[in-house]
């Protein structure tokens, strides 16, 4: 057996305290805590788009969070807004108004740098092609009907690449549709904690930086469910560690990993 370091051990610690039953997911890449690159690795990448995937795949992390609408013509597709206003230049309307016709016409790559110039909103099954096998999936139900969503990643084999950002009370519906997937809802302030933990026994708790505190976390660990956050910048991360979160959410992926791999690595001189 390979050494390893009573630092990394410690990081590992959490996790190897849960049921791998309890918890089908694979192991973190980095210093034992998930790395989840919010609308993929976007820096100057048009977000939610195969390319910014692509750079977060590359990047190492462990998920890419992904926001799934409805279009007029039920097709599913990623975009973070309600509307492709802030998107493409000269065009409004909402995604649940628009075929995907005239979705997948849109440019929402020109905004923001010239070689990205007819980059495209990407559907919900090219993202699941691209991802399979190579990086797990954040997906944010923004508006779409799980029952629809499912049979793809059931085709796909991607039952336990999955964490479904859902609310509380449709962690029934996605059990009923998936008994295999894996929910994450987040009970915002910490007071409805003990409610989710108890009715819902979630294995994965979704968070953000605002919600969280110590105790939020020692309650999910107690419940033997792990915490993902979404951070508010990367000062928010040495808290967030010191307290325990198994994962974090974040616009600045590239960041986080070399933090987490320099918090791994043996101080000097040490065995």
């Amino acid at each position: 057996m390979g050494s390893i370091s009573l630092t990394a051990l410690l990081m590992l610690g959490t996790l190897a305290n849960l049921a791998a039953d309890e918890i089908p997911l694979s192991p973190p890449k980095h210093g034992g805590v998930y790395v989840v690159a919010h609308r993929g690795a976007h820096d100057g990448i048009p977000e939610n788009t195969l390319p910014a995937y692509q750079k977060a795949i590359e990047l190492g992390v462990d998920f890419v969070e992904i926001d799934v609408r409805t279009t007029k013509d039920g097709k599913f597709v990623s975009i973070h807004n309600e509307t492709v206003d802030a998107y493409a230049g000269g065009t409004k309307g909402r995604i649940k108004d628009m075929t995907f016709e005239d979705v997948r016409a849109l440019d929402v790559g020109s905004r923001v740098r010239p070689e990205w110039k007819g980059t495209k909103i990407p559907t919900f099954e090219e993202i699941l092609d691209l991802c399979k096998g190579k990086v797990g999936i954040y997906l944010d139900l923004k508006e779409a009907p799980i029952e629809k969503l499912v049979p793809p990643i059931k085709e796909r084999g991607m039952e336990h690449s999955i964490i479904w950002y859902i609310g509380g009370a449709q962690v029934p519906k996605l059990r009923k549709e998936c008994p295999e997937c894996i929910e994450m809802p987040d009970p915002g302030i910490e007071t409805g904690l003990a409610a989710l933990l108890d009715s819902v026994k979630p294995h994965v708790v979704a968070s953000s930086w605002g919600d969280l505190s110590k105790t939020f976390v020692e309650k999910c660990h107690a419940a033997k469910a792990i915490v993902i956050v979404d951070d508010k910048g990367p000062e928010t991360w040495k808290p967030m560690l010191e307290w325990g979160v198994d994962g974090i959410q974040t616009d600045h992926p590239a960041d986080l990993i070399k933090l987490l791999e320099e918090r791994g690595k043996p101080s000097a001189g040490g065995g």
